[in-house]
């Protein structure tokens, strides 16, 4: 493992990365990855909609070997010719980011060597490392590591991501459930101050933490004023499902979301834009075109 190194403070490097995004595309971040059907990483990019795409996801990592799992798209050990199209989406300034967890797959930590093994894993096969021959991305350098853990074990993430830290400049983001704290990335976010968080408005009915099928956005704003109050971040997203068909609950129709609830949240805390999932449901419904000019 290389020596640790004292890197500037997150929004110093922030300035120095050109972390601040494609503003052309109104700081919109989606995950891609996990349908075959809809189209190609630099598909997603060439629509000018983005300015972050999270690659989903990594969905096998600690206590063995790590598994990248991009669905219909290809088969793993066949990834590498998406390096071209993370290099279209680079050169556009849109942010590429990997995605660790995801609802499914089997991952997790088992102490802070474990954490260390995977960020030398992470730094050496997918960002500026060079001590991997068999690149799963190619040769192509993702911008940052985004942490979407959703299996209720938040072990040594926080090891994870300051190991991550100590490498050099980049991106950490991370997408934690709506409820407050979340119960898997919670501890991580308490402990290290991450560029971004997009926090998921969805697929949390009973929490009281997201915008209700009658229209209310109490709860979502309230459930906003929290995070942003608490948690130490460069910059925060609201997470939302691009289409009804895309997550169970919490979707808000475009309309609504640019005259009532963005309005809401824009003043409270480092408001930042919106991430959606995913890029398919977003094919579908065009609802990044239908709300770019407001985020």
């Amino acid at each position: 493992m290389a020596a640790k190194r004292c890197w500037p403070p997150v929004l110093a490097l922030l300035l120095i990365a050109g972390m601040v995004g494609n503003t052309r595309a109104g700081n919109i971040a989606v995950y891609w990855g996990q349908n075959g059907d809809e189209g190609t990483l630099a598909d997603a990019c060439n629509t000018g909609d983005y300015a972050y795409v999270m690659i989903s996801f990594l969905s096998s990592f600690g206590n063995g070997s790590p598994v990248l799992n991009l669905a219909g798209h290809c088969n793993p050990g066949d990834c590498a010719r998406y390096s071209s199209d993370i290099q279209t989406c680079q050169q556009q300034g849109i942010k590429v980011l990997l995605s660790l967890g995801g609802q499914g797959g089997s991952y997790g930590l088992s102490s802070s060597d474990d954490a260390n093994s995977v960020a030398n894993y992470l730094w050496d096969n997918f960002l500026g490392g060079t001590g991997s021959s068999s690149r799963p991305l190619g040769a192509a350098v993702l911008d940052g590591i985004d942490f979407d853990i959703e299996n209720g074990n938040p072990a040594h993430y926080d090891d994870l991501a300051n190991a991550l830290r100590a490498k050099g400049p980049m991106l950490l983001t991370a997408a934690p459930q709506c409820p407050f704290p979340d119960a898997s990335i919670g501890p991580a976010l308490q402990a290290v101050p991450f560029d971004i968080v997009w926090v998921q408005f969805y697929n949390n009915p009973l929490a009281q933490c997201q915008y209700s099928a009658n229209g209310d956005d109490t709860d979502l704003v309230n459930s906003w004023k929290k995070w942003t109050s608490s948690v130490n971040a460069g910059k925060f997203y609201l997470g939302l499902p691009a289409s009804t068909d895309a997550a169970s609950n919490g979707y808000i129709p475009p309309d609504q979301l640019t005259g009532t609830v963005l309005p809401a949240v824009k003043g409270v805390g480092s408001y930042g834009g919106i991430m959606l999932w995913d890029r398919y449901n977003d094919g579908k419904n065009n609802y990044s075109g239908q709300v770019k000019g407001s985020v």
